[in-house]
Formats: C-alpha cells, structure tokens, sequence
C-alpha cells in the first residue's frame, strides 16, 4: 500500500501555485476540488514533474493543458505569441515550477520543514500514464470556474 500524503501539508504547495502564478502572469486562481489521482493523463498536456527531498520526499507534478501551457508561456514573456511548445516556450514553463517549488521549500522552512527540490523534468503528450509509489492528490487550479492547470502532489514526510 502507497504512503499516504498528510493533508496538513498541502496548503504551502497551494499557497505558493496560486501566488505565483497570479504574479506571474496576471491570471486569477481559485482552488478547485482535491481528489485521489490515478496519474493518467489523457489530452494533450504539458507535465513538469519537480521532485522533493530532506524532510520530505516524493514529487510534484504542474499538469496543463496545451492551450493553458501555451497561454501560461506567453504571459510569462510578457505577451509574445506562443503558437508552438518549443525550447523557449518550455523554458520559460519549467522556471514556473522551479518558481513555485522553490517559494513552497521557502513556505515549509518557516514551518521547521526543510526540503529541497529537484531540477524540473518536462513531459509532452497524450495518454501519459504516470505512476508513483506515494499516494497522490491532485488539486484543480481553477481560473473563471476552469481547470487552468492541475497540481499534483505526491509527498510523505520523511521519517
């Protein structure tokens, strides 16, 4: 049986996503319903996978649609058309988790928490099918009442 995520953890990830997104880009979030998560994503998604280790241990997922990652992209370069998900549109993507994951390791640390962070790993595709050994949660970001992007957390305490 999967370790199971302590829910008294989960409000530094969110806190972090929606302040830096919203900052970031300019776009409003609100936080949709949590759920358990099998890992299959079946569109056409952008997936930065960040790991995490120290106090804690496992990895966060930023899931979004191509469209959103399109349109994350070029808020994140003030604008410039992104019709393609290319080397600088994936860079710019990726510095978002390394931005979000590094302001959520800051979060934990004034929490007595210590973690770390992996450098981002970036997937493209459809039917992506990931697997963990840590139960996951994934939380809806939400934007006018539409998922914006999905973040998925599967974390344990170190013990």
């Amino acid at each position: 049986m999967a370790p199971k995520f302590d829910v008294n953890h989960i409000n530094p990830f969110l806190q972090s996503c929606i302040s830096i997104v919203e900052s970031v880009t300019q776009v409003k979030m609100t936080v949709g319903k949590p759920e358990k998560t099998d890992f299959y994503l079946k569109d056409s998604t952008y997936a930065i996978q960040v790991g995490v280790v120290g106090a804690m241990k496992g990895q966060v997922i930023l899931a979004m649609a191509e469209e959103n990652a399109k349109d994350i992209a070029s808020r994140m370069m003030f604008g410039m058309p992104v019709t393609e998900l290319d080397e600088m549109s994936s860079s710019a993507l990726n510095e978002l988790g390394n931005m979000i994951m590094g302001n959520t390791a800051t979060i934990f640390s004034t929490l007595g928490i210590l973690i770390d962070i992996t450098p981002p790993l970036a997937v493209f595709g459809k039917d992506l099918h990931l697997k963990s050994d840590i139960e996951g949660l994934k939380v809806p970001m939400m934007n006018d009442g539409k998922e914006y992007l999905d973040l998925y957390i599967c974390v344990v305490q170190d013990e």
